[in-house]
């Protein structure tokens, strides 16, 4: 039998109290501000956010480096990104989050390959200065077609005062001009990976833009100039993304930072208007760029139709009527795509109940496919969100649903264990946890080698995705080793 929504909120508020029982009295009074049931006619979500986690419970949250490295700079594919410190942040970032590109690797693209001082006690004893030189030295010997190079600094580089603006000024200088760029993103800056965003789009403000002629690049501008913002092309989310923003007849003139390049960065400040996808990443620089050059920005989503028709007509009424046009032209395309999709998956997906935990805009942008599918989000949280990000959220989840912030890993295990859902979606740390409990489970930080999830052919693959996940006879079969 189901629940009212009362029933519901009783139940859940139930949960969190039982949850917090067996923390120590300190720990659970601070854990408290971080979990909630969204209730009707509350203008944010009820929780506290971007706030230290408590030490001794596990967190999944990641570092600013991991933050400006691995979302922001990493992606962007003709620059050479060296990971200044020891080899361990290095390595572990090599894997990046699919973020697709086209190009030859080693020639025009560096995406996948990994540059790293590699730091050792000598370097934190006398200064890594005269290192990171040479091997800017080096990269440039054997990698000349690079279009410029990032300095994603780790913990030690903070910690012994190396000063790598000054190399970045002196082998620019020695280099003819090209692009270097000193991220001081260190892991122990803030409290997660959402400063390490900041921290990146504040150095693409002072070390990029208006930095180079703006005539070097031959660029012409049009009416109908758009740039993609916080589209890390997982998967290829921002092709899929791309497509439908030209078949209405816009022009995308960047691309930030999926398949995205340094030219099209120093480009963007010329479009007529920036499409944001992840808010989170990228709304720093989107704010910027309209107080500095005038440019409107505006938040997208493109999962699911129902949000894409929106997103798509949101995005067309910052424009004339053949935008407007193009808009409508490209929801009637789709329509049959969407209704064959519908008509097969929501069958078997309607009424199964979701739980979500993930990072950036997904806690909230997926929900709206789900729904489509006839699917009910029932628990949602961030890893890294701000108190915005929780508002923002208000729009797209129901009354009762459970709310949770930098969730633990026993929280989240007792959330799932009770609720019971039919699909959890959160990252890979989380993954085989619930599999082995016999839960279905989705990869939603990079589509668990899948994809992309953006756009009308992207809503197939997630429907598709979700269908195999959930129905799949195999979970009957597991149990949890700890429960036997």
């Amino acid at each position: 039998m189901s629940l009212t929504a009362e029933q519901t909120t009783k139940r859940n508020k139930e949960l969190i109290e039982e949850v917090l029982s067996v923390y120590p009295e300190k720990t659970a009074k601070r854990r408290a501000k971080h979990l909630s049931v969204h209730e009707e006619g509350k203008s944010d979500c009820g929780v506290k956010s971007n706030i230290k986690s408590l030490p001794g419970v596990m967190t999944v949250r990641g570092c600013a480096y991991a933050g400006s490295k691995g979302v922001v700079w990493g992606p962007i594919k003709d620059m050479i990104h060296i990971s200044h410190g020891p080899v361990g942040c290095g390595q572990y970032s090599w894997a990046t989050r699919r973020n697709y590109y086209i190009g030859t690797t080693g020639i025009d693209s560096f995406g996948t390959m990994q540059f790293t001082s590699d730091f050792q006690e000598k370097d934190i004893v006398f200064g890594g200065d005269k290192k990171l030189e040479k091997l800017i030295d080096e990269v440039e010997a054997l990698f000349p077609l690079n279009k410029g190079i990032s300095i994603q600094s780790e913990c030690p580089i903070g910690l012994i005062g190396d000063d790598i603006e000054a190399v970045s000024k002196k082998k620019s200088k020695e280099l003819e001009g090209k692009t270097i760029v000193p991220v001081r993103c260190e892991g122990f800056r803030g409290v997660s990976q959402s400063l390490g965003h900041h921290i990146a789009n504040d150095m693409i403000r002072d070390w990029v833009f208006d930095k180079t002629d703006p005539n070097k690049n031959a660029f012409e501008s049009t009416p109908y100039d758009v740039a993609i913002i916080g589209d890390y092309n997982i998967g290829g989310d921002a092709w899929s993304s791309r497509i439908l923003l030209e078949e209405m007849g816009l022009r995308v003139i960047a691309q930030w930072s999926g398949d995205g390049t340094i030219a099209e960065i120093e480009n963007t400040p010329r479009a007529k208007l920036n499409v944001l996808h992840c808010y989170r990443s990228m709304n720093y620089i989107s704010r910027h760029m309209e107080e500095k050059y005038g440019t409107p920005w505006v938040e997208y989503n493109f999962f699911g139709p129902s949000k894409i028709e929106a997103s798509l007509r949101e995005i067309a009424s910052h424009f004339d009527d053949k935008i407007k046009e193009g808009a409508e032209r490209v929801i009637a395309k789709y329509r049959p795509l969407v209704d064959a999709v519908i008509a097969r998956f929501k069958p078997r997906l309607e009424g199964k109940k979701v739980m979500l935990y993930v990072g950036g805009l997904r806690p909230r942008h997926v929900i709206g496919a789900y729904e489509d599918l006839g699917m009910e989000v029932v628990g949602t949280g961030y890893e890294f969100a701000h108190n915005d990000d929780y508002q923002r959220t208000t729009d797209y989840i129901k009354d009762s649903t459970l709310v949770y912030d930098d969730v633990t890993g026993y929280e989240f295990e007792k959330f799932v264990d009770k609720i019971k859902p039919d699909l959890v979606g959160s990252g890979i740390k989380e993954k085989y946890v619930f599999q082995k409990m016999g839960v279905p489970f989705r990869q939603m930080h990079s589509w668990d080698y899948s994809g992309p999830y953006h756009g009308y052919d992207g809503f197939a693959i997630f429907a598709r995705d979700m269908d195999m996940a959930i129905n799949s006879p195999v979970w009957s079969l597991t149990k949890a080793p700890w429960t036997k």
